[in-house]
């Protein structure tokens, strides 16, 4: 099954058992998912690696006689062109002075993560869910202008962990492929007992309802 373009990255803050912060001070708004939009550019690039590790040969008698399956390490590089700013720093973890800055501590943030793709007739979606991961941000390549604008777009690397509704997986892939897809059941899993309004409960990805920290970057 192939897929075409990217058509939706929507990110959730969760707490230490992996359940949705739903705060606007705490979380990223009052329903807790965020989905980057058109006020953010859009994304350019989610690259996912790591889905599978190699397999480990066991030998005997001088012949392979078995594999064994390492768990799976998945990362997720993203570009994302203008990523709202204090949603940023909260994914990130960083700490609000009060003031208009914030620090490094070392805390990082739990973060889910849900990335949407399209099939290749565009009639269908596919969706990888992430419950738990952590979010860096290791360089920014500022230059200056020339005859041409150059724009240093929001580049973050996504660090999967296991996740509990996932059977302590560290990701799902789901598709409106199957008959059985429930959307509303898949938010439920990715974003920690996120309750998904009836109104967004087609296939796809939409903004959530009441999300408040979308404006502004």
């Amino acid at each position: 099954m192939a897929t075409v373009g990217l058509y939706g990255i929507a990110f959730g803050l969760v707490d230490n058992t992996q359940k949705i912060i739903a705060d606007a001070t705490n979380g990223l708004g009052t329903d807790g998912v965020y989905e980057v939009g058109r006020a953010d550019l859009g994304g350019k690039t989610a690259n996912i690696t790591g889905l599978s590790a190699a397999p480990v040969k066991i030998y005997g008698f001088n012949q392979v006689q078995d594999v064994t399956m390492p768990t799976s390490e998945p990362s997720v590089a993203l570009d994302i062109n203008d990523l709202n700013f204090q949603v940023k720093q909260q994914i990130k973890g960083f700490v609000s002075d009060g003031k208009g800055g914030y620090v490094d501590e070392n805390l990082k943030a739990h973060v889910a993560l849900l990335i949407t793709a399209q099939t290749i007739d565009r009639q269908h979606f596919v969706y990888y869910g992430f419950g738990d991961g952590i979010l860096t941000e290791t360089a920014a390549n500022i230059q200056t202008d020339n005859n041409a604008e150059q724009r240093t777009d929001d580049a973050l690397t996504y660090t999967a962990l296991s996740t509990i509704a996932f059977n302590n997986q560290p990701y799902k892939i789901y598709s409106d492929l199957d008959p059985k897809f429930d959307k509303a059941n898949m938010y439920k899993e990715v974003f920690g007992g996120y309750v998904l309004p009836a109104s967004s409960t087609g296939s796809g990805t939409t903004t959530p309802a009441g999300s408040t920290a979308t404006s502004g970057h």
